[in-house]
């Protein structure tokens, strides 16, 4: 049977994949879980991204978490690392979080957080499936009377984690900084921590209408904040997406600045003032090889995970690192936080451009990126991917080919029915000629025509 969790989640079309029904037993599933591990009256915190669908889902969850024994504390529309940090300082059993990130408005999705402000454990998850497979809604063994759980409305971790992520930051001197709030969650929270550390903000697409969410905005469209940049000759722009857990910047002339040159400047700072454990950093297959090479350069060791910022959260603990990421934007810092979070990815960059006293665009030359060419390959069969012997022979011919001076990474999509080319080499040329070449392998050997 199909696996309901993702890496991030449950996420799906509202209403259809994620109905109000799916939602309600989802919430009685999580609780009888925490009830299972000892707590007798759980308790919940539930926030939610400005999606025409969050309330509604809000509802159904919260419904069914307190008719399974949970006491539930509304936060309202909040980031989704306000839910993990306000799961971590309370006395909170777990947190959910309704989102679909980055996803257009008619998506949505619901993700946990456990006690300790982490996403919950594979074995956690497995156990509320378990339940859900089963349509267990606990039948005689339901509470009545007052040990049904109660539903309240509580804003106040909001504050709690403003403070913490503003004490992260410094003084920013009256920084003129765009900010792209992508119409989500960021759009409040967003510019009031920037303006709190002195900034001076310029708010873009900060009106959500529950429709409006990631659309053309926001970290995976920030073109409007490049042309913004300029236009208001900002020091720099910050774009999050609707759950504000991501992280994208554009220098002063107007240029993108992704999470893995992100990563490359927070990285070599920390490791010069000695505030890098291990001098290493966590990053994924993805990662650009400008980056391993500036690392390299640096004295910076790097672990690498596969694609999903939870591989890289589980590769810091393990290793006992502090700073990890993607180049999407998902960036960690075990040092202030236990999930991603834009908004303090934000202000770590803010500040050490500001402790520096130089602009991003001269930060971001610490790494050279190699132009990366994806090519996403559908109608094969991604299953067959491991045993396709031409496909290897032809993956083994271009990275030969390529030496030194590129790479090559070819892998199934855990969320789609295609395959991923992803080819780097020293022009854009080239990288499109050998992506082309295996995608061209892939067709003809995996094709299910």
């Amino acid at each position: 049977m199909a696996r309901i969790f993702g890496t991030d989640g449950v996420r799906g079309e509202a209403n259809t994949e994620v109905s109000p029904e799916f939602a309600l037993r989802l919430g009685r599933a999580v609780a009888r879980v925490l009830r299972e591990q000892g707590a007798p009256r759980p308790e919940v915190v539930v926030g939610h991204d400005p999606r025409w669908s969050s309330p509604m889902l809000e509802a159904a969850l919260a419904s069914g978490l307190a008719s399974a024994g949970a006491d539930v504390r509304l936060l309202g529309m909040v980031t989704t690392p306000v839910v993990a940090h306000a799961t971590a300082t309370t006395a909170a059993g777990a947190g959910a979080m309704i989102s679909a990130s980055h996803n257009p408005m008619p998506d949505n999705g619901i993700k946990f957080f456990g006690h300790d402000g982490f996403k919950l454990t594979d074995a956690e998850e497995d156990r509320v499936e378990e339940l859900l497979h089963a349509r267990d809604d606990g039948g005689d063994d339901r509470p009545r009377g007052d040990r049904v759980g109660r539903i309240v409305a509580d804003a106040g971790p909001i504050a709690s984690w403003q403070d913490a992520v503003v004490a992260a930051g410094t003084d920013l001197g009256g920084m003129v900084v765009v900010v792209d709030a992508a119409n989500g969650s960021a759009s409040t929270l967003g510019p009031e921590v920037y303006q709190r550390l002195g900034a001076k903000i310029v708010a873009l697409h900060a009106e959500p209408d529950g429709r409006n969410i990631n659309l053309d905005c926001g970290s995976t469209h920030p073109q409007s904040l490049m042309e913004a940049v300029v236009a208001y000759g900002a020091d720099v722009g910050i774009a999050h997406d609707g759950d504000a857990d991501r992280l994208v910047a554009v220098d002063h002339l107007g240029r993108e600045v992704d999470g893995d040159e992100i990563l490359a400047v927070l990285a070599r700072d920390a490791h010069q003032r000695g505030a890098l454990p291990h001098d290493t950093v966590a990053t994924t297959v993805m990662t650009n090889l400008g980056f391993m090479r500036a690392m390299a350069a640096l004295g910076i060791g790097v672990e690498v995970t596969r694609v999903g910022d939870r591989y890289v959260m589980e590769a810091m603990r393990a290793k006992g690192l502090s700073l990890g990421g993607e180049q999407s934007g998902h960036l960690i810092s075990l040092d202030h936080a236990t999930t991603g979070d834009g908004i303090l990815s934000a202000v770590m960059l803010l500040t050490t451009i500001a402790r520096r006293g130089t602009s991003l665009a001269e930060l971001r030359e610490v790494m050279t990126r190699l132009p990366q060419v994806l090519v996403n390959v559908a109608g094969v069969d991604k299953h067959r991917l491991a045993d396709a012997a031409h496909v290897e022979t032809v993956i083994a011919d271009v990275t030969e080919r390529l030496g030194d001076d590129g790479r090559v990474l070819v892998r199934p999509s855990g969320t789609e029915p295609l395959i991923r080319v992803m080819v780097e080499a020293v022009t854009e040329a080239r990288a499109s000629a050998a992506a082309e070449e295996i995608a061209t392998a892939v067709r003809t050997t995996l094709s299910l025509a």
